[in-house]
């Protein structure tokens, strides 16, 4: 039986850790390289390391703070935020990345994700859909969830996956840093379009959350979060314990 995934998110801007709420907000919370280790010390399944303002302030990525998080850690990494390139994904990978993560530069670029694909593989290539209802309407949000493009977030999942998407991020704009649990209707439909693994991210509040994630959608392979790990309300060996007892399987 394939195992659930626990992963936390490192958003990093101006090389520190920092959250919000709905995407905004952001507070600094740590040092990306020490919030790495740390997770990888304690139970993580994988790590994600967002640069969450180089597509919006149109720059790379930044690869000396990545290549020192990658080479701390011994779990896979996907790495996400202004790859707009093969060139881009080259670079990340040669840092140290498992995964890349392309979410405005896909928008912008359409064919990318197929020529990542063709030349890396599809399980190097991960779509990060940031999604937020706009008249009870699935709609994808670019530029660090700023920017309504107006596209429909199904249909997009659904072009990116026939094109070599091996995985995908749905994160929740609507349910985001609110913890009150996971987007399940939004999950839902997504699980119901696609046959490539589906990560949960936005809204993880609680242990109870995740259980009622896996529990009301099987198909949904990862749950991530971000501020429930960081600021230690949740310690990741506790809930999969706690996803353990429920026969959810986990690998402790």
């Amino acid at each position: 039986m394939i195992t659930k995934r626990i992963i936390p998110c490192l958003d990093v801007r101006d090389g520190r850790v920092v959250k919000g709420i709905n995407f905004e907000g952001l507070k600094d919370v740590s040092s990306p390289v020490a919030l790495g280790q740390y997770y990888s010390d304690h139970g993580a399944d994988e790590l994600v390391f967002y640069d969450i303002t180089a597509s919006h302030e149109g720059r790379k990525l930044f690869t000396d703070i990545l290549t020192e998080v990658a080479s701390t850690i011994f779990i896979p990494l996907t790495v996400g935020g202004g790859i707009n390139t093969l060139e881009d994904f080259d670079r990340v990978l040669k840092c140290g990345a498992d995964k890349v993560s392309v979410n405005s530069g896909a928008i912008r670029n359409p064919t990318l994700i197929g020529e990542a694909a063709k030349r890396y593989g599809d399980q190097c290539v991960v779509l990060s859909v940031d999604v937020k209802r706009v008249d009870g309407v699935f709609r994808v949000f670019a530029k660090g969830g700023r920017e309504n493009t107006g596209m429909d977030a199904l249909e997009w999942i659904k072009y990116c996956v026939d094109h070599g998407a091996g995985e995908i991020v749905v994160n929740s704009i609507d349910t985001d840093g609110v913890k009150g649990g996971f987007d399940l209707e939004m999950l839902r439909a997504v699980c119901d379009i696609v046959s490539v693994p589906v990560i949960a991210s936005g809204g993880a509040g609680s242990i109870d959350h995740f259980t009622t994630l896996f529990n009301t959608l099987p198909g949904v392979d990862a749950g991530l979060a971000a501020s429930i790990f960081h600021f230690g309300e949740v310690a990741i060996p506790d809930l999969k314990n706690e996803l353990k007892k429920h026969g959810i399987p986990v690998r402790l």
